[in-house]
């Protein structure tokens, strides 16, 4: 039967999953099973981290080497004031274990980096990024190419975010972060996030989508955002598509790449500056 295996808590905590025909008992079981890799715990994090725990994804791996501080707590809801000074990490794991006692959080209070993105990132089924600096990104996404793992991207800025999917499966026109965005800009051209700003509620907006994107590739269920990038305007609030193809001359997606391990960028801090330089709809990476 559908429901064996589940305790009497867990039917009840997920009858209004168990009730929809695309999931049902093998899907909340199969989410239960599943495991994902969470770059970052802060304004995308927060949200990302809240509903896959909700959602009873069984095992998350979060990594995070920052603080809570006051200043994060206009958006990053997974902390709180009485957090203020722990490890992100940490106060993630308070939240997620108040939240579902079903899932499992791994807390890596570390940065990723090149030495050590491969090997903590290839168990996971489904890698989310809400890292708010360029070099993270494109460490990410290499990892992701490289391992051949699916990657939900999230950024935002200001009062604008947006969201994608990159299957990393080598297909004929499935882009991946540098078909987009070739190399990061200089970093004098970027804003810090404290110049820039951010609406406090956007990232729970951005964050709710990937965590939505995710849960769908864990089910097999639903049309992903692969190949399509979805930007939402809060201001004005809307919600457009830009299709997105892949680069033939990417150097790590291309007909002949040149990039066969992971590269270094020196970190240059902003949640999405790339927002401002999106192709239009009618463009495609050349």
């Amino acid at each position: 039967m559908a429901f064996q295996g589940f305790s009497d808590d867990q039917l009840e905590r997920y009858a209004r999953h168990i009730i929809l025909p695309q999931i049902g008992g093998k899907g909340q079981r199969r989410l239960l099973d599943s495991r994902v890799f969470v770059v970052g715990a802060g304004g995308l994090g927060s949200p990302i981290l809240l509903y896959l725990a909700a959602a009873g994804v069984g095992t998350i791996d979060v990594i995070d080497s920052d603080r809570v501080d006051l200043s994060n707590l206009q958006r990053q809801i997974i902390h709180d004031t009485a957090r203020i000074g722990q490890p992100k990490v940490e106060s993630a794991r308070a939240a997620i274990g108040a939240l579902n006692p079903d899932v499992k959080l791994n807390v890596l209070r570390e940065r990723l980096t090149r030495d050590n993105a491969l090997s903590l990132m290839r168990d996971a089924q489904v890698v989310l990024d809400g890292s708010d600096n360029f070099a993270t990104r494109y460490l990410v996404n290499d990892a992701c190419w490289f391992l051949k793992k699916p990657l939900v991207s999230g950024a935002m800025l200001r009062f604008e975010g947006q969201v994608t999917v990159f299957p990393m499966d080598g297909g004929a026109d499935s882009p991946c972060y540098r078909c987009l965005f070739p190399e990061p800009p200089p970093a004098d051209l970027i804003p810090t996030c404290q110049e820039a700003g951010v609406l406090g509620v956007l990232p729970g907006v951005i964050g709710s989508l990937q965590a939505t994107e995710a849960v769908k590739l864990l089910l097999g269920i639903g049309n992903s955002l692969v190949g399509r990038l979805l930007v939402y305007d809060a201001l004005d609030m809307t919600f457009r598509t830009i299709k997105l193809h892949r680069d033939k001359h990417c150097a790590l997606n291309g007909d002949a790449p040149t990039q066969n391990e992971l590269a270094h960028y020196d970190e240059a801090r902003c949640e999405a500056p790339e927002s401002s330089n999106l192709p239009s709809s009618s463009s495609r990476p050349a």
